[in-house]
């Protein structure tokens, strides 16, 4: 995703810590939940938003007409399907304890074995994150065999847009090279089940380096690229022609604009091999950058460099793909070309002569509004490190960005090739009790959107005045819902409020100082006069909450707020106010309008930034605490006390919708366990007893981010996600 590594780091080493924790011994408490727990049939799909992230990977099947696949740094992978025109997940299988598979590092097929499919999995290579594995397909997709690696992938890290590092032996179709970040060249010759280290590759891995970035076959022949080299004239090129033996690609291009080889793609009509290169991995980073083409035949290299970067016009080069029909016909992408804006080149001679695509571009996101950020024209993209050719049909390139996948069929016409392919990372939802728009959603990267369709993407894109990056709140008025409030990384302020339901922003008339670098969660009174604001800064660092009673005009300070926890308003009493102290274990509360908080209950878990507090709705002091491992409890005195829940033993977020028939309480939805697997439930009866809503084909990796019900449709229930954009499910 294009937003901070830190920020994605700490939800997602926080989600992992607590699936390692929630996996301990706890026979007792299991077993009480388990006699809880039942299973109601759902049908899960999507709310519409339409791509939102950065796509890493495109690989057209060589072999068969309309088949390809696309890979996501954090949202699994999908496969294409041409007669519906969409793309189908194929990871949502994927359960709590694997999310860091969900990053899915390299994707590769057989040309002889058009059904096979390998994914080499792994979001992080960082310590706290789990090792990667290799998933194996012999249906497209549709079930997997499962190799876990001993080795770490880094398919959110630096350099994921490289590759592709996976690759069939083009000798052999049971064998499979993997190159690792830093572990070197792995080799398989049993279609990956198991994994060894390649003998006789030269470079020696690094502990923080790049390791292997490509892997790609010219021919019988295999090449590697390396990201280590240093810029120099070590080589950062190698080749083996007898899957044995590897040797430097002599006469290879050095220098700082060859430092790092990018993505390359083989010329089959003229035999040429044809690499892109850059100072830096990408996507950030790149300053400059080059495209050279070898000649496999004879071994002479040119540079076929496009254009070069100079003064502020600087990026490096990305991806590249050669045209199956057409010799001498390719196409390569610039990378992180920030102030000319990136671009794809064309060429139709081998490189001799290249037209900017860019340059007669035609750009129609009206399925996307979202990608005008705000703007009256959308850009042609970013983060442009994945491109391929339709082998079948070469006007018809796609290109992924930081946030959509664009296609064209005729070189001019452009339009997101996006449908089913779904990738936010969702912080914050509000599900309104009337109204046009059934849901309110805030992200990362996307800000804050008015769903007033859930099966197509917002007619109104992100919301603006001021356009946001990353949401950090979002609050509905609980008596007052034309009032909403939202936070975050805004272009010109960091908080605005609604009149409308969330139509239509203005920004607060002031902010604290404090909002221009740690803009966190935000609450606000039942009736709307009251805003409470709390900060965090990306780092972590807590920051005093600030108060306002005049719609964000004027801020005061609230020193008996605890530093950087979420403030939640009573939904019936616009007086009250809680926030509860995760450094501590203690509930506050505040009867005075949020000016000052004093503590009520304590003792309780502490120790981790992730507790969730929510208040049921139309009740005053009823609130429930998901405290991951430590459980659920409740308490209906305004946190004067607590009980704890002996119906689950682990709960990690908790929201609320409409009742059932008959019921007189809400209905509850939560992310957590009844028995050995972390799920989705629903308790129509005040979690005395839960129902498993989700299935073992629908679990998303980790999803304890936030959950809530729809207060007008009984059963309905939107889930975020980190990578698999908002979830939302029915009764069958």
């Amino acid at each position: 995703m294009n937003a901070s590594p830190l920020s994605r780091r700490a939800v997602l080493a926080g989600a992992a810590a607590g699936a390692a924790l929630a996996a301990a011994p706890l026979a007792p408490a299991r077993a009480r939940a388990a006699e809880n727990a039942r299973e109601t049939p759902y049908r899960w799909r999507n709310v519409v938003i339409g791509g939102t992230g950065f796509v890493t990977g495109v690989l057209f099947h060589p072999s068969v007409r309309g088949l390809a696949y696309a890979r996501t740094d954090i949202g699994g992978a999908y496969r294409w399907d041409d007669r519906a025109a969409r793309w189908t997940p194929l990871l949502d299988h994927l359960g709590w304890d694997d999310w860091n598979l969900l990053g899915v590092e390299a994707v590769a097929v057989d040309p002889a074995h058009p059904d096979r499919l390998y994914l080499a999995c792994g979001t992080y290579a960082q310590s706290w994150a789990g090792n990667g594995a290799v998933l194996y397909s012999e249906d497209r997709g549709a079930t997997f065999r499962r190799t876990d690696l001993t080795v770490k992938l880094g398919a959110n890290e630096d350099g994921r847009g490289t590759g592709e590092r996976l690759l069939v032996d083009p000798r052999d179709g049971d064998t499979l090279w993997l190159g690792t970040r830093h572990d070197g060249l792995l080799k398989s010759t049993d279609r990956g089940a198991t994994w060894a280290a390649a003998d006789g590759f030269p470079p020696s891995p690094s502990a923080s380096g790049q390791g292997v970035t490509l892997l790609v076959a010219a021919g019988r022949a295999v090449y590697a690229g390396w990201g280590d080299a240093g810029g120099g004239t070590a080589p950062n090129l190698y080749r083996t022609t007898d899957g044995t033996t590897w040797q430097a690609v002599p006469g290879q291009p050095s220098g700082a604009s060859a430092k790092v080889p990018v993505r390359a793609a083989y010329d089959r009509g003229t035999r040429e091999l044809y690499v892109t290169y850059a100072d830096a991995p990408g996507p950030n980073g790149q300053s400059a950058g080059s495209v050279h083409k070898l000649a496999t035949t004879t071994g002479t290299w040119t540079d076929v460099t496009p254009a070069r970067p100079g003064g502020s016009d600087t990026f490096g080069y990305g991806g590249v793909a050669a045209d199956a029909r057409r010799p001498g016909t390719v196409v390569v992408s610039t990378n992180n070309r920030w102030a000319a804006v990136d671009t794809l080149y064309r060429t139709t001679d081998g490189g001799r002569s290249w037209t900017s695509l860019k340059d007669t571009a035609v750009l129609d996101v009206s399925e996307t509004p979202y990608l005008r950020w705000g703007e009256d024209e959308p850009k042609f993209g970013w983060w442009i490190q994945a491109v391929a050719v339709d082998p079948y049909d070469g006007r018809h390139i796609v290109y992924g960005t930081g946030a959509t996948l664009y296609g064209t069929r005729d070189l001019r016409h452009w339009a997101p090739q996006i449908r089913g392919l779904e990738e936010t990372s969702v912080t914050q939802l509000v599900s309104p009790p009337a109204g046009e728009a059934h849901l309110l959603s805030g992200s990362r990267d996307i800000g804050v959107m008015y769903h007033e369709r859930l099966t197509a993407s917002p007619s109104r894109g992100m919301a603006a005045n001021p356009v946001s990056g990353s949401a950090t709140g979002l609050a509905q008025a609980a008596a007052r819902p034309s009032y909403v409030v939202r936070a975050g990384w805004g272009d010109h302020g960091n908080g605005a409020f609604s009149t409308d339901g969330g139509r239509t922003w203005a920004p607060f008339p002031a902010q604290p100082a404090i909002a221009e670098d740690a803009p966190g969660p935000i609450a606000v009174s039942a009736d709307g006069g009251v805003l409470l604001w709390s900060f965090v800064h990306w780092d972590g660092t807590k920051h005093p909450a600030h108060r306002s009673a005049d719609n964000g005009t004027t801020w005061t300070e609230v020193p008996s707020f605890p530093k950087g926890a979420t403030p939640v308003a009573d939904p019936a009493d616009p007086a009250v106010f809680y926030a509860y102290d995760t450094d501590t274990g203690t509930l506050l509360a505040s009867t005075d309008s949020g000016r000052t908080f004093t503590a009520r209950a304590t003792g309780l878990p502490a120790g981790d930034a992730q507790f969730k507090l929510v208040a049921a709705p139309g009740r005053s002091g009823d609130l429930w605490l998901s405290a991951k491992w430590n459980g659920l409890y409740r308490s209906t005195d305004g946190g004067l006390t607590f009980t704890k829940a002996d119906s689950c033993w682990a709960s990690y977020t908790l929201g609320f919708g409409k009742a059932a028939d008959g019921a007189d309480y809400p209905a509850i939805y939560q992310v957590g366990s009844t028995e050995a697997i972390t799920a989705v439930y629903r308790s129509d009866d005040r979690a005395r007893t839960w129902t498993r809503i989700n299935d073992d084909a629908h679990q998303w990796g980790w999803t304890g981010e936030v959950i809530t019900g729809d207060p007008r449709v009984h059963g309905r229930v939107y889930l975020a996600t980190n990578g698999r954009g908002i979830q939302y499910g029915e009764p069958v």
